[in-house]
């Protein structure tokens, strides 16, 4: 009996200790795994936005961005954790950029750089973040350098359509499928973003045969366009394509090729489709016909019963009232923080810098709903493309209208 007694004790030991193996497995996969920038109840976020210099107009997505997480943060954050916005003005300067950059990961401490504005600052500031691995997240830049996760894994871009590159061949294939003769004139900023829409321009032109017939640059810190403008009516060309990232480029070439009466088929990079930063100051009237492509929902009778437009109406009227809810820039950054607060509930407590990347690296047919009907969201460790299908669409004046199908852009 004493032998059959230790047997049971020895079974009831091992069942103890197998239990208490189970709750250390137990605590240990739902352990909490923090990187810098985040503790029990915050997540530090750090930005960069021109809030002042050529570019100050699209500063409204930051504004926008931190009324965002005003209202997240008041819901109760994410996962329990509130949002702190750590947002700097770098004047569009890359020896800026860098400055504030190094300031928010070093001394700030932030668990990550998201949304920084501008192609020639985020190449500033690329290497050092990428040493530092800290990721430079969904960047504002359509810029198709962004997608190289193998040189550069922690940067990616979240782009509000195709990149330039794929879209300035849309926008040949667009001309050329209705105009087949067309002679092109193209202004372009002489940056990387410019080049890069060029490049696609001239690549698409070259494989169908046709040959620009003239281009013509610009500083983005040229006060003015209008000899470029000029020089690209007397090329005879009867197709421009405005390529300016920056929105005042954009409308200053609308306004002079329209008063000095040239009307040839016009193209505006999509950055710049904006109402109240480039058509406004062009002139709505001068605007009519532009053609563009899109993807993201609009302020305008097409989306006027869309539940997404109801919301973010709903979102700006109560904290960014002074907003113009129609400008582009406001949606964008509303589809911005849409896709980086599904990034950061899908992490859940994995608050690694690490993981942060391998979630944004890993989606699959995310449907951000700020973005047109079709249009999904797909990325993997060897694919950093966010967005990457459009729709055409033409201003009538007051709107921009959707027409033709869903456009692929790669």
């Amino acid at each position: 009996m004493a032998t059959n007694a230790r047997g049971r004790w020895f079974q009831r030991g091992l069942g103890v200790l197998g239990s208490l193996m189970v709750m250390s497995l137990t605590a240990q996969a739902n352990e909490k795994n923090y990187g810098p920038g985040v503790t029990d109840t915050e997540i530090k976020i750090g930005n960069t936005m021109p809030y002042s210099g050529p570019a100050s107009a699209i500063g409204a997505i930051g504004h926008n961005l931190t009324a965002y997480f005003k209202r997240l943060n008041e819901k109760g954050g994410i996962n329990g954790r509130k949002i702190n916005f750590i947002s700097l003005d770098d004047g569009y300067s890359p020896p800026k950029t860098v400055e504030q950059t190094r300031r928010l990961v070093e001394q700030e401490e932030v668990a990550f750089i998201f949304a920084p504005l501008g192609t020639p600052t985020n190449s500033a500031t690329q290497k050092y973040l990428n040493a530092k691995k800290v990721p430079q997240l969904f960047l504002v830049s359509a810029a198709s350098k962004w997608n190289d996760p193998k040189n550069f894994p922690w940067t990616m871009s979240l782009t509000w359509g195709p990149d330039y590159y794929s879209e300035a061949r849309l926008h040949v294939r667009h001309l050329l499928g209705t105009q087949p003769k067309a002679r092109i004139g193209v202004l372009f900023q002489n940056d990387d973003g410019g080049k890069d829409l060029l490049r696609g321009l001239k690549d698409e032109a070259a494989a169908r045969g046709v040959k620009i017939a003239a281009e013509a640059s610009f500083e983005v810190s040229d006060p003015i366009v209008d000899s470029q403008i000029v020089t690209l009516q007397g090329s005879g060309a009867d197709a421009l394509l405005i390529y300016s990232i920056t929105p005042k480029a954009c409308a200053q070439a609308i306004r002079k090729a329209h008063d000095i009466g040239w009307r040839p088929v016009r193209y505006l990079f999509s950055g710049c489709i904006h109402p109240e930063a480039v058509l406004k100051p062009a002139g709505f009237d001068r605007s009519i016909g532009l053609l563009a492509v899109g993807a993201i929902k609009t302020v305008t009778p097409d989306f006027a019963n869309d539940a997404t437009i109801k919301e973010y109406l709903a979102f700006m009227k109560q904290y960014n009232p002074n907003a113009m809810v129609e400008d582009l820039y406001n949606l964008y950054a509303y589809a911005l923080g849409k896709s980086v607060e599904e990034v950061l509930r899908r992490a859940g407590d994995d608050l690694t810098r690490e993981n942060i990347m391998k979630v944004a690296a890993s989606m699959k047919d995310f449907r951000n709903p700020v973005y047109r009907d079709g249009i999904l969201i797909n990325t993997s460790a060897t694919d950093y493309a966010t967005v990457t299908q459009a729709y055409m669409a033409r201003f009538d004046g007051k709107n921009w209208v959707q027409f033709g199908p869903l456009l692929q852009g790669k």
